[in-house]
């Protein structure tokens, strides 16, 4: 019986007409039934007395229906059904509303099993509307499936009873030996348990038998994908360069820097094309590990091209590079939109004769009539902001260049290794000596006043500030939008300063004017939505002030705070919160109390899992039905540990066609 392919509408209770609604929920096969989960369950099982049961929590009561319905109708469009039922010590009132089909079906003196909230007073107990089973078929715990309009969990559940009855065992897709090593039951009797169990082990059991298989392979589908791009290396350098590029810094690089241009040059001068993403926290130092391994490839006789996401951060990064690499006789160029036509032609035409050695730009970087001499490393700047389409594009320049991914984003390594699954990683662990810890004060909004006096202060002294808040246009909310907000700072408390505002509705061009005269200077004060996230480097920037702060993720806050503290001057931020929620105010706290981006993403990931950093990845992760990235990170730990084994033995997983077909559909409709 192929799975696959059976439709749904040809299982018992379905139909045509139904099947539709199982297509609303991605039902469409059998296969996709049976892997349907469900979301909770009602035990059914442990029946209590009205005397013993709780109030206001689900119970199970066995009862005798002793009056007949009494059916009265209050309006139009409601309709009560009244009867009584006994447990064989009190009497239970019973209230139905608009369920002329149970009230129909209901027989005086049958026993049946009530499900629902129980409400008691010294007087008399009543339910509203409890779920009502004869007490035959209402044994056991019952599976809660996501149901949708016209198809309800027990519909579902009448269907899935149907189909499993009809499906012989399921052929498990693990060998004795992994089951028996990692203590799993079989595919067979997970699957058939996690629908109807028998009992709470056996729904644990099989949880964490469909847990592992999923995120095993998720592993497995991540590592294969890896293994692919791993192309032959047609770009080998002969000689590390790093110690020459050392030499040329005002600064002495961090261990970790040296590591992760270690780790580059030795991926280049390998059997396969390095692919590796450079992981750093705010000021780590990733762009000099970048101009570092780029200094390599130039000096190996190779050209090299960084992209950047803004025509300002791209401007930033080249007149750094220039600075720095002009020294050593080479040649770098600047391309973006807003480069004039005539100056263009002459870059693409030095591009292509070879007389530009490193080239540094925008998205103008993969326009088709852009081609190199000999292009043998692609870096891009802050990964998650580009789509894999246009890395490619860039990376196609070439003979299968080497790519560098740079990402501030500090993500707990377990989560990394799935994220950027296929992507080598180097972490930058450490800040570069010098770099002064960054103030952070937590206050409410009647700090206000003094927050202002101590912007201008700092204006006055001739620094400059970021006010960053949460909405760009009026809402319903009591919350100010950024171009409110900035009208009334404008008019009020920063009246005669230069103010500018940033906002990510704005056009591209209008963004890069603001940023380049908040840069230069021009702008004393930038109000601004997170777009800044991302930003310049500003140096003279020392106070940033962040409004609702409750309404941010922690690693975004963190990336907001990176903003400020790069120059020499001793730089605050302050975190502004009415919150009266615990929860909000000690996620706070944890900013103030750490500067250290891993640890603050380690909580994060703990108390608001994992959605903020795979929202970062343009192109997604395949979708889980049963595991969760947060709860199960042990079990995903033991499936790396177990993907990593079978690969070793058995690299084309000839071993195991059915789990070859589940990573397949796993990673079918996912853009990788």
């Amino acid at each position: 019986m192929d799975l696959d392919s059976y439709n749904i509408q040809y299982i018992k209770g379905v139909g045509e007409k139904r099947a539709k609604l199982f297509n609303k929920l991605g039902i469409f096969t059998l296969a996709d039934l049976v892997r349907y989960y469900p979301r909770t369950y009602q035990d059914w099982s442990k029946t209590v007395t009205v005397l013993e049961a709780p109030t206001n929590v689900p119970v199970t009561i066995k009862a005798t229906m002793i009056t007949p319905v009494k059916e009265s109708l209050i309006r139009k469009g409601l309709t009560l059904y009244k009867c009584n039922f006994t447990d064989g010590q009190n009497i239970i009132h019973v209230t139905l509303f608009n369920n002329k089909y149970l009230a129909k079906s209901l027989r005086t003196f049958d026993d049946y099993i009530l499900y629902g909230k129980l409400e008691k007073n010294f007087t008399k107990a009543s339910m509203s509307s409890p779920q009502i089973e004869t007490s035959e078929s209402a044994v056991g715990i019952h599976p809660i499936y996501s149901a949708t309009e016209n198809l309800n969990s027990r519909a579902i559940a009448k269907v899935m009873q149907a189909a499993l009855a009809t499906v012989p065992p399921f052929e498990d897709t693990l060998t004795d030996a992994i089951r028996r090593r990692y203590r799993l039951c079989t595919l067979d009797y997970a699957i058939r348990q996690i629908h109807f169990p028998e009992s709470e082990e056996a729904v644990a059991l099989a949880r964490r038998r469909l847990i592992f298989e999923e995120l095993l392979t998720l592993q497995l589908g991540l590592m294969k994908l890896k293994e692919r791009k791993h192309t032959k290396n047609e770009l080998v350098l002969t000689k590390d360069y790093s110690e020459d590029f050392f030499a040329l810094l005002p600064f002495q690089p961090t261990n970790a820097q040296r590591r992760a241009v270690r780790d580059c040059l030795e991926d280049m001068m390998g059997d396969t094309a390095m692919n590796r993403l450079i992981q750093g926290d705010v000021g780590s130092g990733k762009t000099a590990v970048a101009a570092a391994v780029m200094y390599s490839a130039v000096r190996n006789g190779y050209q090299a091209a960084m992209m950047a996401p803004t025509e300002i951060l791209a401007t930033q990064h080249y007149e750094s590079l220039r600075q720095l690499l002009e020294k050593a006789h080479i040649k770098v160029a600047l391309l973006t939109g807003s480069t004039k036509a005539p100056e263009k032609r002459k870059i693409k035409e030095a591009l292509m004769a070879g007389d530009i050695d490193l080239i540094v730009g925008t998205h103008a970087l993969i326009q088709n009539d852009v081609e190199f001499k000999d292009l043998a490393l692609v870096v891009t700047d802050e990964q998650h902001r580009f789509g894999v389409e246009q890395r490619a594009s860039l990376a196609m320049k070439g003979n299968h260049p080497h790519l560098m991914v740079m990402s501030a984003t500090p993500i707990p390594r377990t989560l990394g290794l799935i994220i950027y699954g296929d992507l080598s990683i180097s972490v930058l662990d450490e800040l570069p000596a010098g770099r002064q810890a960054i103030r952070t004060d937590v206050v409410d909004s009647g700090y206000h006043d003094r927050i202002y006096r101590f912007i201008k202060k700092a204006a006055d002294e001739g620094r400059q500030a970021y006010i960053v808040c949460s909405l760009v246009d009026e809402s319903e909310t009591e919350l100010i939008s950024a171009t409110e907000y900035f009208e009334q700072l404008s008019t009020q408390a920063f009246k005669g300063y230069r103010l500018g505002l940033l906002h990510g509705k704005m056009k591209a061009k209008d963004k890069d004017k603001v940023m380049a005269d908040f840069a230069a200077g021009k702008v004393q004060i930038l109000v601004a939505t997170t777009v800044v996230e991302v930003g310049v480097d500003v140096p003279n920037a020392t106070v940033m002030l962040i409004e609702n702060a409750e309404r941010f993720g922690l690693s975004q806050l963190h990336q907001l705070r990176g903003r400020v503290g790069r120059g020499k001057e001793k730089s605050y931020c302050i975190l502004v919160s009415d919150s009266k929620s615990a929860t909000a105010q000690e996620r706070l706290q944890v900013m103030k109390h750490t500067g250290d981006g891993f640890k603050i993403a380690d909580y994060d990931l703990k108390t608001r899992g994992p959605g903020d950093f795979f929202g970062k990845r343009q192109h997604g992760l395949p979708k889980l039905a049963i595991a969760d990235m947060l709860e199960d990170m042990e079990t995903l730990n033991e499936c790396q540990q177990c993907a990593r084994e079978m690969l070793a033995d058995d690299p084309r997983l000839d071993k195991y066609p059915a789990l070859c077909n589940q990573i397949s559909d796993m990673f079918r409709k996912t853009d990788y």
